[in-house]
């Protein structure tokens, strides 16, 4: 069941980076005659104030916060498991450091931490995915340091030390296959979790410039038009509750099956 749920969300994944590339460029041109159409066969999702095509900007928002959170993951990742597996393999004051730090970083949640210094840097993507990796490696180096501390005592890893095997060797061949379930399922979590960060930044208007397009700025955009063109808001909400809601199942699935 997990394969299928795997290959399933494959396909819809790349069936939303695709399919963006394939439209009409009028949808993404503004034409002031057609705002505010509400949803037709000619415009599925209607148009925004500026008539362009909802389904398109979607489409291309969502695109964009798949690629943000990819990036973010795989970064919060290769700091986690450095940082973690550190902490945890060493133990002592290198173990306290982290611990210390790990604290300050999770005395405030993650979303307002992120605001924060959201608000004193000048918007642009690698600025978004820089802040959010920031924010959010610390999750995933806890992860890794606690399985780190209970794979670090057994046989096959004492032996390593016997056997003076390098530690990058050590991680590579014997704790991270060891660990993966768990690191998988963070990291399907976290896929949602930056989706959510990304487009509250992106509403608040922090993290990306004006001109590019993403769900939290088309939800943005309809707040005023909610009750003239209610679907300028609820359509692009409406798509970050059904990622949010595939990655949040998936992981549930994985945390099952995995760990």
């Amino acid at each position: 069941m997990t394969i299928r749920n795997l290959v399933l969300l494959f396909i819809a994944l790349l069936l939303i980076v695709l399919i963006p590339e394939f439209l009409p460029n009028h949808f993404f041109e503004s034409h002031l005659d057609q705002a505010l159409q509400s949803p037709s066969w000619q415009h599925l999702l209607g148009t925004e104030g500026n008539g362009k095509d909802i389904l398109a900007l979607t489409l291309t928002g969502l695109r964009l916060s798949l690629l943000i959170s990819i990036l973010v993951v795989s970064l919060c990742l290769f700091f986690g498991i450095t940082f973690g597996f550190m902490a945890g393999y060493f133990g002592g004051w290198v173990d306290r450091t982290f611990i210390f730090i790990a604290d300050l970083f999770q005395a405030f949640p993650g979303i307002l931490l992120a605001i924060a210094f959201a608000a004193f840097i000048p918007p642009s993507f690698l600025n978004l995915v820089a802040l959010l990796s920031f924010v959010g490696w610390v999750s995933y180096a806890r992860v890794i340091r606690a399985q780190t501390i209970e794979l670090k005592s057994k046989e096959y890893v004492q032996a390593t030390k016997a056997m003076s095997l390098s530690l990058p060797k050590t991680l590579v061949h014997h704790f991270l296959p060891n660990m993966a379930g768990p690191i998988i399922v963070q990291a399907s979590f976290g896929m949602a979790g930056v989706i959510l960060v990304e487009s509250t930044l992106s509403f608040l208007g922090l993290g990306l410039p004006a001109d590019v397009p993403s769900l939290g700025k088309l939800i943005d955009s309809g707040v005023n038009l909610l009750l003239v063109a209610p679907h300028v808001s609820i359509f692009p909400g409406a798509m970050i509750m059904i990622i949010v809601l595939c990655f949040n199942l998936l992981g549930e699935r994985l945390r099952k099956s995995l760990v």
